[in-house]
């Protein structure tokens, strides 16, 4: 697998916080790559640095050092409008909570995303319809989220991220609001969406039974990326 290039590349991540009258040092030098169709896992115990990894792998908030390279290009430089823009074309995210528009239809909520990236409303409709058939949700597309269980709501929110035909999928304990056998068949297809589009996939969780779905894990220690050792 190393011998491709990865799609996401973090190196010497370092980042604060002020604590008290001191400073906690939740990152000290972390590095991370993500090739394409492979999913990563991500495990730790709370407080360890996995979701300030993904915040500043997704660009979301910027470290106190290091660099973020998004398909060979650094992006933690960049302006506002430019890594807003890296975020919308390159990187979805799946959160512990979906977030779905609860107004909107499944087949909706995968539909805005695309529109307000320019797609016409003909392809993002098609490709909403896509996708939620991949997800197992053809029968459930005219349903909003108050009609559909959590699996399947989570499920959505899925589709959603990778609309957009994202280079890095990044989740946040996405399955960690699911009973146990809900979340291993929502995970089982979110890592086969993973393989068919290519996404190069990072997942932070706390669900153990989960890593052998991953193609590696790691943790965060001492501030720095290892492998996991069970």
């Amino acid at each position: 697998m190393n011998s491709r290039r990865p799609i996401l590349s973090v190196r010497n991540l370092h980042r604060n916080y002020k604590s008290g009258g001191g400073v906690l040092h939740v990152l000290k030098g972390a590095d991370i790559d993500v090739y394409p169709g492979e999913m990563v896992g991500l495990v730790g115990p709370s407080g360890s640095g996995k979701s300030t990894l993904l915040h500043a792998a997704g660009l979301l908030e910027k470290p106190n050092a290091g660099e973020v390279f998004i398909n060979g290009k650094e992006s933690l430089r960049l302006s506002d409008d430019r890594r807003t823009a890296i975020r919308r074309r390159s990187i979805g995210m799946v959160y512990q909570f979906h977030h779905l528009l609860k107004e909107f239809t499944a087949l909706d909520n995968v539909v805005i995303p695309q529109l307000i990236a320019g797609r016409s409303k003909a392809y993002a409709e098609r490709e909403a319809a896509r996708l939620l058939t991949e997800m197992g949700l053809a029968e459930r597309m005219t349903h909003r989220p108050s009609q559909m269980s959590g699996g399947e709501q989570q499920r959505v929110a899925i589709a959603r991220a990778i609309a957009n035909n994202p280079q890095v999928l990044l989740g946040d304990e996405p399955t960690g609001n699911l009973d146990p056998a809900t979340s291993a068949s929502v995970f089982q297809a979110l890592m086969n969406l993973v393989r068919q589009e290519k996404v190069a996939a990072l997942i932070a969780t706390h669900n153990m039974g989960l890593i052998s779905y991953m193609d590696r894990v790691l943790t965060v220690q001492d501030g720095l990326i290892v492998p996991y050792r069970a």
